[in-house]
């Protein structure tokens, strides 16, 4: 018998107000729903532009209401159903005002918020554990913790809460002494070294968040009597670094008999140039390892304001194939504008979901659990903001994580990972929360460092072992010996383009690389009059049999990008794997933004076109493999078999590649 083909599942947000005709809309939308093979509609309440506040009293009363009508409706027409009540402590203020005797967020200049709750407050506890217990009486799937559950981003706070006093009160317990917000802003920010305040200050926000998240899936267990799971909506892992979430903690406490769900942050709000999907395909792989083995993931595929002139549908498809790439078990659709109430008013989104499906269903059938990424290692911690050495002494100097390093690998063609892999990238100050034991371990294999990173080591003592010493950064705008920098030329070193060169003439700063016996210096960095600057580029082989990489460059992201500029870099990953080369790397065009993946003895590669015109990627594999299938995923379109023509080692797209469009390679590894 063979096996039924998965299917993509659609999740729509809808938002149905309190009406009479509310029961002939919702059948409605079942049927919208049953049409487009829709599996679940999440219901908003009281949102966006129907958000007046935390809901209570008589104003509560009609949602429920609506919400079960809704749920009954939807559910008989065999359509599951989820609830998002839109606001935990609150999003932003937005004009409107406390009405429940919440003690308000404070920012840390002491700025309180007029419609915004502590995560300490006893009474916006005791309303958020009646609120939802009340709705999981209705018995949804999932009841969904919205992406306010944050302290940052709370306009218009700035920067966001938690230095409110009943906040203060708790870090004085730890202290064991009473401390001001003043005090505390000025030791968390404190340039140098983390103060202990940082670390304490973190443990109190992370316990705070975690006492609600606790009683708040009891509220829901028990009113749901285990029917219904809660499910995290979260924003950029490094800014929930400065607040000290620890997610293994956190999915814990929000988990039901073992059931819960995250919807990763992974896309824009609105049209964004096609390139930007490096940055999707990176926050959902680096999203991947925080999540618990347990949790679904249900990406949301955001729109705002919602309507068809804020995402085309192109950019949604192309968002959509994304998320179903990194194994999404739902795709979390935001189409509808918020105040719709009916959804037959908007007959393009039906296309649009028929047409998106083909693609979808595909890859969601060829996905299993076995899958998993494979490419440059991008190494982060989750407590990374608790062990950054600061210079500015603010709160967002906190946020670090290796997104524009992903950015900097996928845009030239090379597949990245979150796990561990023989070749990794440790970019900026990431590289502040290793210990020197885990570093010593990463310059045994292959290792790429920018200016930065290369500078931290070397005050740590590594520079043996990096085969440059990285002594001082200098900042664009700094007087420099012998003068500023502005171009870097390549070496014979390099194997290509010798003699050629690049431009570093905006570089934020540089490092100045002082290569020890033994550095290969791939380019030469020279000042806008010909004289040299200093090594620019340097490959070693250290003492440990590690490969080490090391760029003068500090914002290796923000370099021109140039077809130079790719074969240096994929030149460079070939060198750090060294005698076991065994990654795909993509050229042939610009933005071409790969997602490599392993499933058992199968290995498959993704490639993206982020450019507006046509592409023909050409891939360049270790090892040619004895047969390769390949299908053109065009957007909205059926997938395709595609041809690849065979040359010197390489494999070709026989057909363009258009805007958005991705070619799939399936291949048995060797």
């Amino acid at each position: 018998m063979t096996p039924r083909a998965r299917r993509a599942r659609y999740h729509l947000r809808f938002q149905l107000r309190p009406g009479d005709d509310l029961g002939e809309r919702a059948a409605r939308l079942a049927k919208m729903c049953h049409d487009n093979e829709v599996a679940e509609v999440v219901l908003l309440i009281g949102a966006e532009e129907l958000y007046t506040g935390h809901l209570a009293g008589a104003e509560e009363d009609s949602w429920f209401e609506a919400a079960g009508q809704a749920s009954d409706v939807l559910t008989a027409a065999g359509v599951d159903v989820s609830l998002n009540p839109w606001v935990t402590v609150g999003h932003a203020d937005r004009g409107r005002t406390d009405r429940l005797g919440f003690t308000p967020m404070v920012s840390p200049t002491g700025k309180p918020a007029a419609a915004q709750a502590s995560f300490a407050c006893p009474t916006w506890r005791k309303w958020l554990y009646a609120h939802y217990g009340r709705f999981a009486q209705l018995g949804f799937r999932v009841l969904w913790v919205e992406d306010d559950f944050r302290y940052h981003n709370h306009a218009p706070l700035d920067w966001g809460g938690g230095f409110e006093p009943l906040m203060m009160e708790r870090l004085s317990r730890l202290v064991g002494e009473e401390v001001t917000r003043e005090q505390v802003v000025a030791a968390v920010t404190r340039p140098g070294a983390p103060h202990p305040w940082r670390a304490l200050l973190q443990q109190v926000w992370r316990t705070a968040q975690l006492e609600v998240a606790e009683g708040l899936a009891q509220a829901v267990r028990e009113q749901s009597a285990g029917r219904s799971q809660l499910g995290l909506m979260s924003s950029v892992p490094a800014m929930h670094s400065v607040e000290g979430r620890d997610w293994d903690a956190l999915f814990g406490a929000l988990s039901i008999g073992q059931r819960v769900t995250q919807r990763p942050h992974f896309a824009p709000y609105s049209d964004t140039p096609a390139r930007g999907l490096s940055s999707a395909l990176w926050s959902l792989e680096a999203q991947r390892v925080l999540r618990a083995p347990h949790a679904a993931c249900e990406p949301e595929i955001e729109n705002w304001p919602h309507t068809s002139w804020s995402k085309s549908d192109t950019q949604t498809w192309s968002e959509m194939v994304t998320a179903q790439l990194s194994g999404a078990d739902a795709l979390l659709l935001n189409v509808h504008p918020s105040s719709a109430e009916r959804a037959e008013e908007f007959p393009r989104i039906d296309e649009l979901l028929r047409r998106s499906r083909p693609a979808l269903d595909w890859l969601a059938d060829r996905h299993t659990e076995q899958a998993v990424p494979i490419g440059v290692g991008l190494p982060w911690r989750p407590d990374t903001a608790a062990h950054l050495v600061t210079t500015e002494g603010t709160l967002q100097e906190l946020v670090s994580d290796p997104a524009a390093t992903a950015d900097y690998l996928l845009g030239y063609g090379v597949p990245v990972t979150a796990g561990p892999a023989p070749v990794q990238a440790l970019f900026g100050r990431c590289v502040d929360a290793f210990s020197d034991e885990e570093l010593h371990t990463m310059l045994c294999s292959g290792l790429l460092l920018d200016g930065v990173a290369a500078h931290r080591l070397t005050e740590r003592g590594f520079a043996g072992l990096l085969g440059v010493g990285a002594t001082r950064l200098y900042a664009r705008d700094e007087p420099t010996c012998p003068g500023p920098y502005a171009v870097e030329q390549v070496t014979a070193h390099a194997a290509t383009d010798e003699g050629t060169q690049l431009s570093v003439d905006v570089q934020p700063a540089l490092a100045r690389l002082d290569p020890q016996q033994g550095a290969r210096v791939i380019t030469e960095i020279f000042a806008p009059d010909g004289r040299a600057w200093g090594a620019g580029r340097c490959h070693f082989v250290n003492t440990l049999g590690g490969r080490v990489a090391v760029l003068a460059a500090t914002a290796p992201a923000e370099l021109a990008r140039s077809d130079r500029g790719r074969r240096l870099l994929h030149n460079t990953v070939r060198f750090l794997e060294g005698d076991c080369p065994g990654l795909p790397l993509v050229h042939g065009a610009p933005h071409l933004i790969p997602h490599a993946a392993r499933d058992g003895d199968t290995l498959r590669l993704a490639v993206v076109n982020g450019s507006a015109d046509p592409a023909h990627p050409t891939i360049a594999l270790p090892t040619t493999p004895d047969q390769v299938r390949a299908t053109l995923l065009a957007p909205l379109a059926d997938p395709a078999p595609a041809t690849l023509i065979e040359a010197d080692g390489l494999l070709d797209l026989e057909a363009a590649l258009p805007h958005r469009g991705w070619a799939v390679l399936d291949w048995r590894a060797a």
